[in-house]
């Protein structure tokens, strides 16, 4: 992840785990998951302060949080207890074993990665899920450059297509620009089922 992203975060965790547990839950995005994601093994890519592992696992889907802030992580394990929460940071992902998880949610992430980073950070995602497992990833939109908060956490600008042709050989079900039911904001969406 971008170094000064990481450091806001590190920075700021508590103020924001406070906004993101204030924000409306995302229908959406739950709706999505039902709708895609099989009732098994899930792993929660940039779980921030945990709380779709909190949703994800009282819907049935168990669920594992990773994230490459330790201050998030302990905001998450601070809020929920008895949950499984983790270091592990895109776009390596070190430490998780290749075709290991049904399904992988990675919601606005990877848009605090460098443009060179992304395709690598996604052909991750998809490396490890089982044969037949499904990703669920979204992202920010940022239009034209690149830009920066007042916290400093990057918004890179990058086109879909650069997503799309890192996926190799798996299916994309869904494809869309919307508005996030939590944020408010633009965000770009895609779920691509691996290739069994």
């Amino acid at each position: 992840m971008d170094r000064d992203t990481l450091a806001a975060y590190e920075a700021h965790a508590t103020g924001f785990a406070a906004d993101w547990h204030a924000q409306p839950p995302p229908s959406d995005l739950h709706e999505l998951v039902r709708r895609y994601f099989r009732v098994a093994s899930t792993a929660d890519i940039g779980c921030g302060a945990g709380r779709e592992v909190a949703w994800l696992n009282a819907s049935g889907f168990p669920a594992v949080g990773y994230d490459a802030s330790p201050a998030l992580l302990a905001q998450a394990r601070e809020h929920y207890p008895g949950l499984s929460f983790e270091l592990a940071a895109l776009p390596g992902l070190a430490g998780l074993r290749d075709k290991h998880f049904d399904n992988v949610l990675c919601e606005t992430v990877i848009m605090h990665l460098r443009r060179p980073d992304i395709a690598a950070a996604v052909a991750r995602l998809i490396a490890i899920l089982k044969p037949g497992g499904t990703l669920y990833l979204s992202w920010r939109v940022t239009e034209g450059a690149d830009l920066r908060d007042p916290h400093g956490r990057l918004y890179t600008a990058f086109p879909g297509d650069l997503v799309r042709g890192a996926l190799g050989n798996a299916t994309i079900l869904l494809d869309e620009q919307a508005t996030s039911a939590s944020s408010g904001r633009a965000i770009h969406r895609m779920v691509a089922r691996q290739a069994g």
